[in-house]
């Protein structure tokens, strides 16, 4: 059986990207897959220091980690290599790492920097030409969109839901990065929403702060949908948090 290649990308920074592809990682370690984590672009983070993959592995468990380039400043890949005077990373290379790691795991994710066309290099390519050019290749990568929860949402879900499209790259479905422990009426509406912003399924809704639970383990599962190894139900969830 071929491995899952699953985009991991998010609606804009600070959505709980990197928890999410660690709780992602989690739920397929406990159901016996081999899984790899890809981190094509990391902002932000000086030689030696534990990046977004390290975070992952941290609190995922056992599995394997690549970093393809670092830049120090946290700022948009093209624009932090330019300023470093730093190669920048090809979609071909995304791809080609992407390939060796799906050739021995059973899923493989592969985490972007912000959100879905965020530019890579001088020629404004995305995360986007990452995954065209994995499938290009001819395999099957999908793309897995981390949301914030409230008010104004809905709009870039639709628009990253539409480049998606435009570029006939699957969307697996959309995840709650950070579900507020009180949450408002446009968090609560938008469980209903967003998968029809999205045209995709909502897979789960991790809770705020869920990367200092104590046991991460059992949170990824009981927060992600079965289509991400858990046991979340949209539908209950949806229900318990049902607008009054």
């Amino acid at each position: 059986m071929s491995a899952r290649i699953l985009f991991v990308t998010g609606t804009n920074t600070d959505v709980g990207k990197t928890v999410a592809t660690a709780a992602v990682a989690s739920a397929a370690l406990q159901g016996g897959l081999k899984v790899a984590v890809l981190k094509p672009g990391q902002t932000g983070v000086a030689p030696g220091e534990p990046g977004d993959a390290a975070e992952v592995q941290r609190l995922a468990g056992e599995l394997t980690i690549r970093e393809l380039v670092r830049y120090p400043e946290p700022l948009a890949p093209d624009t932090a290599a330019r300023r470093a005077g730093m190669p920048y990373l090809s979609p071909e290379a995304a791809a080609e790492a992407v390939a060796e790691l799906a050739a021995i795991h059973d899923l493989v994710l592969v985490e972007g920097a912000g959100g879905l066309l965020v530019r890579y290099d001088d020629q404004g390519r995305t995360l986007a030409d990452q995954a065209r050019a994995v499938r290009d290749a001819g395999l099957n990568a999908e793309v897995l969109l981390v949301a914030s929860a409230g008010l104004g949402t809905l709009n870039i879900v639709a628009l990253s839901a539409e480049a998606l499209a435009a570029r006939e790259l699957p969307l697996a479905g959309v995840l709650v990065g950070s579900w507020p422990s009180s949450p408002g009426l446009a968090d609560r509406c938008n469980l209903a929403d967003l998968p029809r912003s999205a045209g995709a399924p909502l897979l789960g809704a991790l809770p705020e702060r869920a990367g200092t639970a104590d046991d991460f383990a059992a949170l990824a599962l009981a927060s992600l949908a079965p289509e991400l190894g858990g046991s979340w139900n949209a539908e209950h969830f949806a229900h318990i948090h049902r607008p009054g």
